[in-house]
């Protein structure tokens, strides 16, 4: 027991490293949940910047949140990751409407976002300036560059962004939950005074253990 201010208060307990595959799991399950809080909260704040007047909005916002939420969603179903979201994961959320196509439009504008474009003229044009028709000598008097910027999705895109990250969040977080039952009972098995030998583990944030709502609906 530790005493503050006169009264007993309990000790916490020692919250130790745990590397076992099923720690692993759980791991990247919570990372799957973070990641998707991210793009929720990207949509949150681009709704925000969608809602002004087109002459107060900020120039780089909209494009640094959008292509942020992006590459979040879809770094969600890498391959390579344990418990890395699939398209079958889409296809059974409790979601009306085209999901799985807009899913897969979200990949799509990500790989644009991040990809290096094969026609350099997807992204700048180049032209010349001429001297005026009609007057006097025809010749090239200049380059001009014109840059495209990336197109932003519509409010309607990005509540749907926020929607589906929400959904896919709470179903994460059921997953998460029964893993950390196959996860205790994995330390369970475990020899106690290696246990007791391991490292403190200091959590740097609050345990994601449930979905959050959705702030872009």
């Amino acid at each position: 027991m530790v005493k503050s201010n006169g009264k007993a208060q309990p000790t916490p307990p020692l919250t130790v490293a745990l590397d076992t595959p099923s720690a692993r799991v759980l791991a990247d399950q919570a990372s799957v949940i973070q990641d998707l809080q991210f793009v929720m909260d990207c949509c949150k704040r681009l709704l925000g910047e969608l809602g002004r007047p087109e002459e107060e909005r900020d120039g780089v916002a909209p494009q640094a949140l959008w292509s942020s939420a992006l590459v979040a969603y879809a770094r969600c179903f890498g391959g390579g990751r344990p418990s890395g979201l699939t398209v079958k994961d889409v296809q059974d959320l409790p979601l009306q409407g085209a999901v799985t196509k807009f899913h897969e439009w979200v990949i799509e504008e990500r790989e644009r976002f991040t990809a290096f474009p094969a026609d350099p003229f997807a992204i700048s044009k180049i032209g010349v300036a001429l001297s005026p028709a009609g007057h006097g000598e025809r010749r090239v008097e200049g380059v001009a560059i014109f840059s495209t910027s990336h197109a932003l999705i519509d409010a309607t895109g990005v509540r749907q962004l926020g929607g589906l990250a929400s959904e896919l969040a709470k179903q994460t977080a059921v997953k998460a939950r029964k893993q950390e039952d196959t996860v205790l009972a994995d330390a369970q098995q475990l020899d106690i005074a290696s246990l007791y030998e391991a490292p403190p583990l200091l959590p740097q944030q609050p345990p994601a253990e449930a979905a959050p709502h959705n702030p872009a609906g």
